[in-house]
């Protein structure tokens, strides 16, 4: 009986620890995406929570190790939902729609330094950010480019590499200094307008019809929220 008491002690414990570790990972990926990796310090976030940076550093051992864990999180959430967006899509076109939504999610509150404070500052982190832009995402694209083409819906004679690296290279537009020091738009907005300028770049005449149908059906979607 005693070991049974002692082994619900124990599992209680460790899940008290996991719940702790996840809100403070929640809460470092809130504050890092609206103000940035280099504004927010190990005492903004404790103070967010209500519990003391001593606590942080129980499972943290430093703001790049939290900065990498939450980094980590995000990635799988994109990889997960692009995965899921190429299978529950019924064609190229509206696998990028779908692609198109999760990104307003994910960008609406997003701060346009994010990118230039990790490279600089958690290069860790950096570097794996780094690996899922070339790998994953190139791979992504270059097989939504193949499907499009296959249905018909993209033009046949594209360079599938090249205009994937193009894909992957324009999504890093809005995040330069040198873009979004007059920002008259949240960066989901911008996201929208480049994905939508490279869609019809790479459409033909039966896709930008259908490219045509997704916006309406967006719009108004839009408008009944």
């Amino acid at each position: 009986m005693e070991s049974i008491q002692v082994s619900i002690v124990l599992r209680s414990m460790m899940i008290t620890e996991i719940n702790t570790k996840q809100r403070i990972r929640h809460k470092a990926d809130e504050l890092f995406m609206r103000y940035g990796f280099r504004s927010v310090s190990m005492d903004d976030i404790a103070l967010s929570l209500g519990i003391s940076k001593k606590t942080i550093y129980q499972f943290f051992a430093d703001k790049n190790e939290l900065v990498d864990a939450v980094l980590e999180e995000i990635l799988d959430y994109n990889k997960e939902n692009c995965n899921n967006n190429r299978i529950g899509s019924t064609n190229a076109v509206e696998e990028v729609f779908l692609t198109m939504e999760m990104i307003e999610q994910m960008f609406v509150n997003m701060h346009p330094s994010v990118i230039y404070d990790m490279q600089k500052f958690h290069p860790m982190a950096f570097a794996r950010f780094l690996k899922h832009k070339h790998d994953f995402l190139f791979n992504i694209i270059s097989k939504n480019l193949q499907r499009g083409i296959k249905e018909e819906f993209y033009r046949p004679e594209i360079d599938i590499e090249i205009m994937a690296r193009y894909r992957v290279e324009s999504m890093m537009i809005p995040f330069n200094p040198e873009f979004y020091s007059r920002p008259k738009h949240n960066l989901a907005v911008v996201q929208q307008q480049l994905i939508e300028h490279y869609l019809y770049g790479v459409a033909s005449l039966k896709g930008h019809k259908l490219i045509l149908k997704y916006q309406q059906e967006r719009i108004k979607k839009q408008q009944k929220q």
